[in-house]
């Protein structure tokens, strides 16, 4: 009993001493709080809530303080940095923090940069390191730096997504890598689809100026096509009707007059579409028999052969590099040479035409003949991938899906940077398509020459040629072809040229080794199996120097 009334009498002091500390510190807070009105002449409100502002400020302080020091006996800080005070985030941009804060953001393209995912929430594109030109007629150009860390890469990668922030397509959009700033962005939107209103073909010299091989307009008008030939093949692929033919004519054309001295082979599966070429081709041929296709490998194959032997035997004796006149071998749906009847005899023949195809385009890298093919069949097994992987350029029109644009493209075509899908095109606007070299996706629209200007550039071509062969020196190179001329023919027999340059050897196998070595060209076999001598065969040899 008396422990109980001991305890309740400890409480009650407790409670006494509470009380009276109670009133004394609220003593001393009025009596502050009166100092405080007095000396800076406020009202009691006023002070109250200033006082309490104050208070809550410090013990904010001391909380940050606190668990600063705790994170730094964590680990988790330095000491130098453990009680500094968080600095907000901000875009710091060229390594200056003042001007960084003071920077002002694009909203336009920093919004739509941020949004496409180009760049992060806490960068900004500056306003000051932005340039925006009003193209009349075409769209709107922007010229603009990325925040530090980032490059025009980003911007490429994220190219489609950007587009849609501006309310277009990827078609829509073209972009330059500039050559003085990674982090510069050389961005065109166009007001309207690609191509709605087409440009005015080029003129000669136009074509003569430009670095390299036009194929087509970009879509701003700018000619746009490949650097060199040299070492490098095409491929064209589109469906019917989407203006391959129109594209390759333009091509031809160009090859013309950019390169002036070559030598054309021509296979035209259409038997008309590469007509008007004829005359200035070392060798046409109008039609879809395999046969003649494998017998054109065969003639091209052994001329790289022959000019292979020749930068062999120049290594071998220190010498310089030959120099080749260029080769290119057309050929218009080629898809029709590589199929078969699914006989085995029928997939022997595809498979050996195959493998001759692979080795010529191959060829090509250092022999200086180029193989361009169209096909308006992109199937994955209408041109073995074994001969699509040797070429260099890629030219894709309208097709219908995205998996038959990877058979012309490339399998990991859409992987690249900034791809443009050519299934989205307009099948309307005739040879539009996509452009692939050199990992660079380009959307172009191929030349409609007239052809009365095509019909200009083959004449004069064609006259320059007749002149170099009137200025060869007499051999017997040079007899033959005359013979045959005289005599009206474009294939002539072994038995009947030979004894003509003099050649009287009676065994068949002797007498042709001796006139191939004469001539310096191989044998040919005629369409009733006569080995002989074809006419555009001898032009070729004759206005090439292999």
């Amino acid at each position: 009993m008396g422990s109980r009334k001991s305890q309740k009498a400890q409480v009650s002091e407790d409670l006494s001493g509470q009380a009276l500390g109670a009133i004394g510190g609220l003593a001393v807070v009025f009596g502050v709080l009166a100092a405080i009105k007095d000396k800076l002449g406020l009202s009691w409100p006023a002070t109250v809530l200033l006082t309490a502002g104050v208070l809550v400020g410090l013990g904010y302080a001391a909380w940050q303080v606190r668990a600063r020091l705790k994170r730094w006996l964590a680990g988790e800080l330095t000491p130098a940095t453990a009680l500094k005070q968080e600095a907000p985030a901000t875009a710091v941009i060229g390594g200056d923090q003042a001007a960084a804060q003071a920077a002002v953001a694009h909203p336009q393209l920093t919004g739509a940069l941020i949004k496409a995912g180009a760049i992060s929430k806490d960068e900004i594109v500056r306003d000051d390191e932005v340039r925006i030109e009003q193209l009349p007629g075409i769209g709107v150009f922007y010229d603009f730096l990325v925040p530090e860390g980032k490059t025009y890469a980003h911007v490429e990668r994220r190219l489609g997504e950007v587009a849609g922030m501006f309310g277009k397509t990827r078609l829509h959009t073209k972009m330059e890598r500039s050559r003085d700033n990674e982090r510069r962005v050389r961005l065109l939107v166009l007001d309207e689809p690609p191509f709605t209103r087409p440009f005015s073909p080029p003129a000669r010299h136009e074509i003569e100026h430009f670095a390299g091989v036009p194929f087509g307009h970009d879509v701003t008008g700018q000619l746009t096509g490949a650097r060199t030939f040299n070492k490098a093949s095409l491929l064209v692929a589109g469906m019917t009707q989407t203006g391959k033919t129109t594209l390759i004519n333009g091509l031809i054309t160009c090859l013309l007059i950019a390169y002036g001295e070559f030598d054309l082979y021509l296979l035209d599966g259409k038997f008309c579409g590469l007509t008007q070429f004829e005359k200035v081709a070392v060798r046409y041929e109008a039609s879809d028999n395999p046969d003649v296709y494998e017998d054109m490998v065969d003639t091209l194959n052994a001329r790289a052969d022959q000019r292979y032997e020749r930068l062999q035997e120049a290594k071998r004796n220190r010498q310089a590099e030959p120099q080749f006149k260029p080769v290119f071998f057309i050929v218009d749906e080629a898809a029709d040479f590589f199929a078969h009847d699914g006989t085995n005899a029928g997939k022997d023949n595809a498979a050996r035409i195959a493998e001759k195809s692979r080795s010529l385009v191959s060829k090509c890298l250092e022999s200086g003949i180029s193989v361009v093919m169209l096909t308006q069949r992109p199937a994955q097994n209408a041109i073995p991938v074994m001969v699509r992987d040797q070429f260099l350029y890629r030219l894709c029109l309208y097709v219908a899906s995205e998996g038959t644009a990877k058979v012309a493209l490339g399998d990991t075509y859409f992987e690249t940077i900034a791809p443009i899908n050519p299934a989205l095109l307009d099948p309307d606007i005739k040879g539009q398509g996509v452009l692939f070299a050199h990992g660079v996706s380009t959307l172009i629209r191929g030349f409609n020459f007239t052809d009365e200007f095509m019909w200009e550039i083959v004449d004069d071509v064609h006259d320059r040629q007749q002149k170099v062969i009137e200025n060869i020196p007499q051999s017997p190179l040079t007899q033959a072809i005359e013979l045959m001329r005289n005599a009206g023919v474009d294939f002539m027999r072994t038995a009947d040229l030979a004894p003509a340059l003099g050649i009287t050897e009676g065994d068949p196998t002797e007498r042709g080794k001796q006139l191939s070595t004469l001539l310096g060209v191989s044998a040919d076999r005629g369409s009733k199996g006569a080995r002989g001598y074809r006419l555009v065969d001898l032009t070729a040899a004759a206005l090439s120097d292999s």
